[in-house]
């Protein structure tokens, strides 16, 4: 007798729904009480009191008494920094400080790089984290240790904590406690620049309690978090201009007509100094030589921001060979900044750059992973550029041909259709699964969880993106078995993608690889996930494949999880 998909879909993913709620239970439970008596202070004690952060009561209530009002979220940061004895001491820090829709994280990679390279101690803040929590908080381009994420969590922790009962019983929400706690990693360890990365927005960012920075950077914009920012362009574009500051210089890349517009005038009203960075062929000297550490044509415009940007910082340090004029905005027009000659540090600094889960690969064997977390319509059209060019290489470079696999999932508010649109690259298989990390064995780090989603709706979702693909004409049409669709007609020359959902990233990853993944074959990588009949047989062409490469893109949370298991000195 022949079981059908709902048969499968409701054994695997009820009992995940079992696990994953006696985890999220526990987890709130446990860490509450960790919190209260910090026994021995351990890092996965500090991450679970974190991790409260998430769902305390006053917390959602706090975040819905701003709704509507912005301006109270800088307001409130402004009385946690006070609580942690942070305030006056914010201004002593040198800030970088970097907004933007696509590239703010890699252009502050370039950045960080390029001033280590000079012999500078950087601090270097970002969001999200891949795998571990203490990887946004950064000193010299490494995550802090858990020693020392442990320490300092406690410091300000405590210090918010016995001050809370005066303050009606508040305490600030994952992001915000983040930030200030960088801050206080960054003071504590006295770098000598700290380069932060804004998390939403820019105007009511909490980041942007910073009031002296030495020099701002807008990296490319597009439309993403509209809920917070806007629907439109020229309205995401204003907030991004929030962090403008009176004299502080600013640079953006190129923007369309319409946001560059409000950036001059954000900057004009504001007395900030903007100006446009040059493409990066314009750059004097040897600048057609540039090898660039991140991949993709479009890290070019976060490269010469880079390059800016730590420019204006040198200038600032007066070192010599770095003193430039600075153009003031005159008359609502931006001026142009300088195509200088990089120095060698800086070429060197491009060159070096890494940052993880950005256009990269991985190679294991017979199997090359893509991975790149874009997560809105000009990041996933860069992603597919980068991915279409650099498989095609590989695959010219090996004589062989490659079965193709898409391995998906997106968040939040992100319309997963519109990406997914963009996403054909004549994939033989698209497999969709929530960024969950693994149903069996230890299951996810606390670092990784998420209390702020509930899991019948990622998983609902990952349906609905099953569905999207088929509605685009993308994969078969459905048959028999577990979530898969049955035998695919011929389009080209190539097969219809048949298309999967599995109940966590793990059981993805073990299904696309079937064995071949020396790493994923190690002990203790097992996964006791039960797979149908129909769903091994559709593996033959996985089996028996040359080689397989498979694009992991949608959300830097899967990315993350993808990463724990293809890189297991990530998790250490």
């Amino acid at each position: 007798m022949v079981r059908s998909s709902r048969w499968w879909e409701r054994r695997v993913f009820g009992a995940l729904f079992c696990r994953q709620s006696c985890i999220c239970v526990g987890a709130t439970r446990s860490s509450s009480t960790r919190a209260a008596r910090r026994p021995r202070m351990e890092y996965q004690d500090a991450v679970c009191a974190l991790n409260t952060l998430q769902t305390n009561a006053s917390l959602l209530e706090q975040v819905r008494r701003e709704r509507g009002h912005p301006q109270l979220q800088l307001q409130a940061m402004e009385g946690f920094l006070q609580r942690s004895g942070l305030e006056a001491k914010l201004d002593c820090l040198n800030i970088i400080h970097v907004t933007g829709t696509k590239g703010k994280g890699s252009t502050c990679a370039f950045t960080e790089q390029i001033l280590r390279n000079y012999g500078f101690r950087t601090g270097f803040y970002s969001s999200p984290h891949l795998v571990q929590v203490r990887e946004r908080i950064r000193i010299n381009g490494q995550p802090i240790s858990k020693e020392l994420f442990t320490k300092y969590f406690w410091q300000v922790y405590g210090r918010l904590d016995e001050t809370k009962d005066t303050h009606g019983g508040s305490m600030p929400a994952y992001f915000r406690f983040l930030t200030i706690l960088a801050f206080h990693v960054f003071l504590q360890e006295k770098v000598d620049l700290a380069v932060i990365e804004v998390g939403i927005g820019g105007a009511y960012d909490c980041t942007n309690i910073i009031r002296r920075p030495w020099v701002c950077g807008i990296s490319s914009l597009g439309i993403d978090h509209t809920s917070i920012l806007g629907d439109t362009m020229e309205k995401i574009a204003w907030q991004k201009g929030g962090i403008f500051k009176p004299g502080v210089p600013a640079f953006t890349v190129k923007q369309p007509e319409g946001p560059m517009s409000v950036l001059m005038e954000r900057a004009r009203e504001i007395g900030c100094p903007l100006r446009v960075c040059p493409d990066l062929e314009e750059y004097q000297g040897e600048s057609h030589l540039f090898r660039l550490g991140l991949a993709g044509q479009h890290q070019h415009s976060n490269a010469s921001l880079a390059l800016q940007l730590c420019q204006s910082w040198l200038q600032h340090r007066c070192l010599p060979g770095h003193l430039f004029s600075v153009p003031l905005v005159e008359n609502g027009r931006t001026s142009q900044a300088v195509a200088f000659q990089p120095s060698p540090f800086m070429v060197k600094g491009l060159e070096d750059t890494e940052w993880p889960g950005r256009t990269q690969t991985l190679s294991h064997g017979p199997i090359t992973y893509y991975l790149d977390g874009a997560h809105t319509t000009r990041s996933m059209l860069a992603c597919v550029h980068w991915f279409r060019e650099a498989a095609a290489q590989q695959e010219l470079t090996a004589g062989i041909p490659a079965v193709r696999v898409l391995l998906f999932n997106a968040t939040g508010e992100r319309d997963c259709a519109a990406l997914l649109k963009i996403l054909p690259c004549h994939f033989d298989f698209a497999v969709f699964c929530p960024n969950i990390t693994e149903t069996v064995g230890p299951g996810s780090a606390a670092d990784q969880e998420n209390f702020n989603v509930t899991l019948e709706g990622i998983l609902t979702r990952c349906l609905d993106n099953q569905t999207s693909w088929m509605t685009l004409g993308q994969g078969a049409e459905p048959g028999s078995g577990l979530l898969i669709r049955g035998s695919p007609p011929l389009v080209a020359g190539r097969q219809r993608t048949d298309t999967l959902v599995f109940p966590c990233i793990l059981s993805a990853l073990q299904w696309i690889t079937q064995g071949r993944d020396p790493v994923l074959a190690s002990p203790g990588q097992n996964t006791t996930t039960p797979v149908p009949a129909c769903v091994v047989a559709k593996a033959e062409p996985l089996r028996e494949a040359a080689a397989i490469h498979v694009l992991i893109t949608g959300s830097l949370h899967l990315v993350g999880g993808a990463l724990k298991h293809l890189d297991p000195s990530t998790a250490a």
